[in-house]
C-alpha cells in the first residue's frame, strides 16, 4: 500500500518511528509528514496566518521511508502532503502511534486524531493509533497491529471512507483480550487552572484537570454473565455494545468507527416541530 503517516507527537517520537519503520520492513510505500515539535491537543487548527515550512528528514526511519518535518499543525502536516509534496494520493491516510490514549471525547481536542480526519475530509480511509499509556514505550504491539489492519483493509476495503479510531493497552501481546469495535464513549476533564507568578512577577496560568470516565458503568463480566443468562447473547455482540473507554479497561484493542459530520439526527428531527416564522411574516 501507499501509506501515509502523521501524528501530533513530532517527528522524532518513537511510535510514529516504530509504525513508519515496521510497516517499510513490511514492504509498503511510506511518506511521513509530522510537525516538527510536538502539538498536541491541537485539534484541526490548520495555520493561515505564516508561511509553513517542511524540510526533509534523511535520518531516524528505515531507508526506504521518506520523511519530512513540518512547521505546522498535525492537519497542515497531511494537508501539505496531500497537495505538495506527495507525488498522488496515498491509499490511506495513518497518524500516530501516539503517546496516550485517545478515547472518548478525546478525540475532539486530539491532533491524532485530526491528522487521520484530515484525510477523511479528501475521501481517503483513514486510522488513529494511540497507546493507551503515557509512560510505557512499547509502540510495537501498536505497529504490529496495523499492519494486521492494512491486511485486512486490502482483503476487505472499507464500504465506504471513513476513520477508524484504534487504541491500543499498554499490556504485553499475550495480555490483549481480543479486538473490540465499539462506540466513541465519555471522558471529559474536570479542568482547573493553576495561577503562578513568573521570575518577573507577571501572573500566568496552567491549564490542569482530573479526568472523569465513564465510572459507574457495569464491569465487563458482569455484563458477560447477564447477557448470556438473559439473552443467549454471545461475547462477540456484547463487544459491539461496549464504549472505547469500557474495553480499553480490559484490555481490549478497540476500534471506534469516526465520521466528521456532527449532525444530531435526533435533533433535526425534533426541531421540525418548532414554529419559528420569520419576523413579520
Amino acid at each position: 500500500m501507499n501509506v501515509l503517516i502523521s501524528n501530533d507527537d513530532g517527528i522524532f517520537a518513537l511510535g510514529v518511528r516504530t509504525l513508519a519503520n515496521h510497516l517499510a520492513a513490511a514492504g509498503h510505500q511510506i511518506t511521513v509528514v509530522c510537525p516538527d515539535q510536538e502539538r498536541s491537543a491541537t485539534g484541526h487548527g490548520l495555520t493561515l496566518h505564516h508561511p509553513i515550512r517542511a524540510e526533509v528528514v534523511e535520518s531516524n526511519f528505515h531507508p526506504s521511508v521518506k520523511a519530512w518535518a513540518c512547521s505546522g499543525t498535525p492537519s497542515d502536516c497531511v494537508k501539505l502532503a496531500l497537495w505538495a509534496l506527495m507525488d498522488k494520493h496515498p491509499d490511506i491516510v495513518l497518524s500516530g502511534i501516539n503517546h496516550g490514549s485517545n478515547l472518548g471525547t478525546d478525540i475532539l481536542y486530539s491532533g491524532t486524531v485530526s491528522a487521520a480526519m484530515e484525510g477523511l475530509i479528501e475521501g481517503i480511509p483513514s486510522v488513529a493509533f494511540s497507546l493507551a499509556s503515557f509512560s510505557s514505550q512499547n509502540f510495537q504491539v501498536g505497529a504490529d497491529f496495523a499492519q494486521t489492519l492494512l491486511d485486512q483493509l486490502a482483503k476487505q476495503p472499507l464500504a465506504k471512507p471513513m476513520l477508524l479510531n484504534v487504541n491500543i493497552p499498554a499490556v504485553e501481546p499475550e495480555e490483549i483480550a481480543g479486538v473490540a469495535f465499539t462506540r466513541q464513549g465519555v471522558r471529559r476533564y474536570i479542568d482547573t487552572f493553576q495561577k503562578r507568578v513568573d521570575p518577573r512577577g507577571k501572573t500566568y496560568y496552567w491549564l490542569a484537570g482530573e479526568v472523569l470516565e465513564e465510572v459507574a458503568q457495569p464491569d465487563l463480566e458482569f455484563m458477560v454473565v447477564a447477557k448470556l443468562d438473559a439473552a443467549k447473547i454471545d461475547i462477540e455482540n456484547l463487544r459491539q455494545s461496549l464504549t472505547d473507554v469500557q474495553a480499553i479497561r480490559h484490555n481490549y484493542i478497540t476500534i471506534t468507527p469516526l465520521q466528521y459530520n456532527l449532525t444530531c439526527g435526533s435533533g433535526l428531527a425534533d426541531l421540525q416541530s418548532w414554529q419559528l416564522g420569520f419576523p413579520n411574516r
